[in-house]
C-alpha cells in the first residue's frame, strides 16, 4: 500500500471481527515499524506488550470502560520508560518521552492499516488497574493500549480539518497574503483530501 493511501484509510475500529483472528507476526512487524521513529538523542524509551490472553483483554476493557476492546483477539499496551531521556535532558525529557511515542505510535497505525488490520487508540483507562493486570513497574508510564483485529464493517476516515485552517504563515495566526496563497496550491494532494 502506498503512505498516501495508508494514511488516507487509517482510522478508528470499534468493532472487530471475531471469528477471523489476525496473525500474530503482523502486529510484531507492526511493533517493529514503531521502533523506527525519531529518537531524542537516539535513546529508546517505549515498550510494547503483546497481549492475547483473553481473560486480561477483557481486564483491559473493564479498565477502560469500553466493552468493545474485548472482542479483539490482541491488545498492545504502549509503555514509556522515560529515566534516561531525564537524566540526559531534565524536565525536557518528559516532553521528548510524549513525542518519541507520538511518533512510534503513528508509525504503528500505518503499518496495521497497510497490513489491512484496525485498531483504536485508547488513552482513557486507569493506569493502576493495567498496571496491575500487566505487572507493570510504578515507574513505567503506560502511554496507550490498542486492540487489534480486522474491522467488522468497512468505514471510510472521518472527515479532518482542512489544510487551510490548521496551517499559518510565518506567525501564528497570519491568513497568507496574496502572494503567498501559492503555496496553500500543493503540487500533488493526497487522493481524497479537499485540500
Amino acid at each position: 500500500m502506498e503512505l498516501d493511501e495508508a494514511i488516507k484509510k487509517r482510522h478508528s475500529v470499534r468493532s472487530f471481527k471475531t471469528t477471523k483472528k489476525p496473525d500474530y507476526r503482523d502486529i510484531i512487524s507492526a511493533i517493529e515499524a514503531a521502533t523506527k521513529a525519531p529518537l531524542a538523542g537516539n535513546i529508546p524509551s517505549l515498550k510494547f506488550i503483546l497481549v492475547s490472553d483473553k481473560e486480561k483483554i477483557k481486564e483491559l476493557a473493564e479498565a477502560a470502560q469500553q466493552k468493545f476492546i474485548a472482542q479483539a483477539n490482541y491488545v498492545v499496551v504502549v509503555c514509556s520508560d522515560k529515566k534516561t531521556l531525564v537524566k540526559h535532558y531534565y524536565e525536557r525529557g518528559e516532553r521528548y518521552a510524549k513525542q518519541q511515542a507520538g511518533a512510534a505510535i503513528e508509525n504503528f497505525l500505518l503499518k496495521l492499516t497497510d497490513l489491512g488490520l484496525a485498531t483504536c487508540w485508547i488513552g482513557a483507562f486507569s493506569d493502576e488497574t493495567v498496571k496491575r493486570i500487566l505487572r507493570i513497574p510504578d515507574d513505567i508510564d503506560v502511554e496507550a493500549m490498542f486492540p487489534v483485529g480486522y474491522e467488522l464493517s468497512k468505514e471510510e476516515q472521518k472527515t479532518k480539518p482542512s489544510l487551510d485552517r490548521v496551517m499559518f504563515f510565518e506567525s501564528y495566526g497570519s491568513m497568507p497574503y496574496e502572494e503567498e496563497s501559492k503555496f496553500m496550491k500543493p503540487k500533488r494532494a493526497i487522493p481524497g483530501s479537499k485540500t
